[in-house]
């Protein structure tokens, strides 16, 4: 999910500013948002159907979430650039065709090779037309109440689009098929496409250069990082492919920090760190997306493949988290102006990591009532808290020229940091499962009948109940891991973040973010 900017403002008001051709300009750069953002959710629930039609491992399956937030977080803020250079609408119809392309060719894969390539392509547009639709706010509306209602519907649906998703991909996948999680993508990128020319306007190009060395090494880097980790966890820390891609992930990511430092114009203007309120923020933003993301990614498995969830009943179990996420975020976004983002930062890690701790106890037992909701709408809580304060924190005190880069950075830092905590969350869920299979196997051969002694040698796999007690236990170690991250995210805000008066006076002010 995608952290609420401030500012929410009514949509319907939004609509009215400048008249109705603002309103469809408006509704043209939503839905663009909408779709990008959604894209990660809508896909979570199809993941144990295209588990088993693309014949994915349960550790291989989190590429499927992966190879779209590497590309989409790594290349973000090249994706920005490239609209203040080349032109933010003709960028913005690019990144969107390129959005729907790749979202045709992931409904008509046939392997797994296939479908993640398709996904990466996926990340490579959104990043493209995100940073594009958010940037070509400040081109449509004026500035003052008519661009401040504009960001805040563009943070609205930034915000509710992870529970439009669950919600959608539940009823796709099953009253159609999971490839359709795909497919509805393209006819509303072509609406986009045919709407853009008519109703917004070209802005103007800004001289500068691309900092492509910084993007790709800083991608790769982070991709290589991934890979090994999900590679240890399939094949063991001594594998020869496992150590030669750390490998490449420390040369690269070296590489990176040497080009943004020659650089004069990098992607990553490596002196926003030097702030140690943002650089804690970043921080916090890392430890939590990868919390979320692992939240999200075991849940969809243990809610549909143990406790036998259909797609649509699974997505239906996760629209509270949405809910409670936006209370939280109310809540916190009512009180920063007279108590600072540290205690909403503090406190909302703290109940993340009591709902991830709460959920260590799941086994084939646990019911969704009983065992699942609970823990969810206290996560929830927590990250609804946190967001507000991450994105005001990012934005506060930054100049203005820099805003934009200020808050990509919080972007893709969380897009990032899910990628890389989904990887680290998928090794110890790999060891957790595999030590369990071990353990189940000498008992499922000495009561198995025929029948499912065949299944086991045709598959590898053992059948219920023994399979979900291993799946069960792979996950119950992921939440540790995950409730580890939050607890790492709470010592961040507790003995990093310094709320100074200044601070406390611009948010009285009002922060709205500038791309």
């Amino acid at each position: 999910m995608t952290p609420p900017q401030p500012t929410p403002i009514s949509k319907s008001a939004a609509l009215k500013t400048k008249g109705g051709g603002d309103g469809i300009a408006l509704l043209v750069i939503a839905s663009c948002q909408l779709m990008v953002v959604l894209d990660i959710t809508i896909v979570n629930i199809a993941l144990p159907h295209i588990q088993s039609a693309l014949n994915f491992s349960t550790t291989s399956l989190s590429w499927v979430v992966s190879a779209y937030t590497l590309t989409f977080g790594g290349l973000l803020l090249l994706g920005g650039r490239a609209g203040d250079i080349l032109g933010r609408r003709r960028v913005f119809i690019f990144g969107v065709l390129l959005f729907a392309l790749a979202s045709l060719l992931g409904g008509l894969s046939q392997n797994s090779g296939q479908l993640l390539a398709a996904r990466a392509l996926q990340g490579v547009g959104g990043a493209i037309a995100s940073p594009t639709a958010l940037a070509l706010i400040t081109t449509t509306f004026t500035e003052g109440p008519a661009r401040n209602r504009a960001f805040g519907v563009f943070a609205a649906v930034s915000a509710g689009g992870g529970a439009i998703g669950l919600l959608t991909g539940g009823i796709l996948v099953e009253w159609l098929d999971w490839r359709w999680v795909f497919f509805v993508n393209v006819p509303i990128a072509l609406l986009i496409v045919l709407a853009t020319p008519r109703h917004i306007k070209e802005s103007e190009r800004h001289p500068g250069h691309f900092d492509l060395a910084g993007a790709l090494t800083s991608t790769l880097g982070m991709v290589a990082l991934v890979y090994g980790f999900i590679r240890a966890a399939q094949e063991g820390w001594r594998d020869t492919f496992t150590l030669a891609s750390f490998g490449a992930a420390l040369l690269l990511l070296s590489a990176f920090i040497v080009v943004e430092r020659r650089s004069k114009q990098p992607i990553t203007p490596l002196h926003l760190f030097a702030d140690r309120n943002r650089a804690g923020t970043y921080g916090i933003m890392l430890s939590l997306a990868a919390a979320i993301f692992g939240m999200f990614f075991f849940l969809t498995l243990f809610v549909q493949n143990v406790l036998d969830f259909s797609p649509l009943r699974a997505g239906l179990a996760f629209l509270p988290v949405s809910a409670v996420i936006a209370v939280g975020a109310g809540i916190a976004s009512q009180l920063l102006p007279k108590y600072g983002p540290k205690p909403f930062m503090v406190t909302g890690a703290i109940l993340a990591a009591a709902g991830l701790s709460w959920l260590t106890l799941t086994d084939i037992h646990s019911t969704y009532p009983g065992s699942i909701l609970g823990p969810m709408l206290l996560f929830g809580l927590g990250m609804g808290m946190n967001f507000v304060s991450l994105t005001l924190m990012a934005v506060s005190g930054v100049a203005r020229h820099e805003s934009g880069a200020a808050s990509g950075m919080l972007n893709a830092t969380q897009q990032v940091g899910g990628s890389l905590g989904l990887s680290i969350l998928v090794t110890v869920f790999g060891t957790a499962s595999r030590n369990e299979a071990e353990r189940q196997v000498p008992l499922f051969l000495a009561q198995a009948g025929p029948r499912e002694r065949q299944f086991f040698q045709r598959t590898g796999q053992l059948p219920p109940p023994w399979g979900d007690e291993v799946l069960t236990s792979g996950v119950s170690a992921a939440f540790i891991m995950a409730a580890i991250f939050t607890v790492i995210a709470a010592l961040i805000a507790l003995l990093v973040i310094q709320v100074r008066p200044a601070d406390l006076e611009r948010l009285q002010g009002g922060i709205s973010p500038r791309p």
